[in-house]
């Protein structure tokens, strides 16, 4: 079944908020290997003018992950997991992230390809604070890889 087309600009419900924790940063910086101080000091994040610890700057895809399930659940997608493809992640942001942030992300449909009998298909997951400010875009590209016949 191919990926419906329908689906282009298609918004998904807000995500529950997300409260970002110091450990969950702290956490997610040794697994990429950020070490800069920022991300898991503090006084250090105090000193440079951030309010608690600073997010690496791929933190949001933990966030993202809850909307693109959204996406890969919903029924009349014709989005088959085991042919997915993970092709392309980026972030816009309009300030970094810190522990303390309660985080809220909506995802939208921005386009669907097809290419060589593949289908590729771009999100936007737009993630904003507890005031409703945007933080970061997270622009994902799936690659639904087409039959194999």
């Amino acid at each position: 079944m191919p990926v419906n087309p329908e689906l282009t600009e298609r918004a998904f419900a807000p995500t529950p908020p997300y409260l970002v924790g110091r450990e969950k940063v702290r956490e997610f910086a040794r697994a990429v290997l950020a070490t800069a101080p920022l991300h898991h000091d503090p006084e250090a994040a105090r000193a440079a003018g951030f309010a608690d610890v600073v997010a690496p700057p791929t933190f949001p895809i933990v966030i993202a992950e809850a909307t693109l399930q959204q996406l890969l659940a919903e029924p009349d997608a014709g989005i088959d997991f085991s042919r997915v493809v993970h092709g392309d992640q980026r972030f816009s942001y309009s300030r970094p992230i810190v522990a303390g942030d309660e985080l809220t992300a909506t995802l939208r449909v921005t386009s669907i390809k097809s290419l060589g009998g593949n289908s590729m298909v771009t999100s936007e997951s737009a993630m904003t604070d507890a005031t409703g400010a945007h933080v970061v875009t997270s622009i994902s590209t799936l690659v639904i890889r087409g039959d194999e016949s």
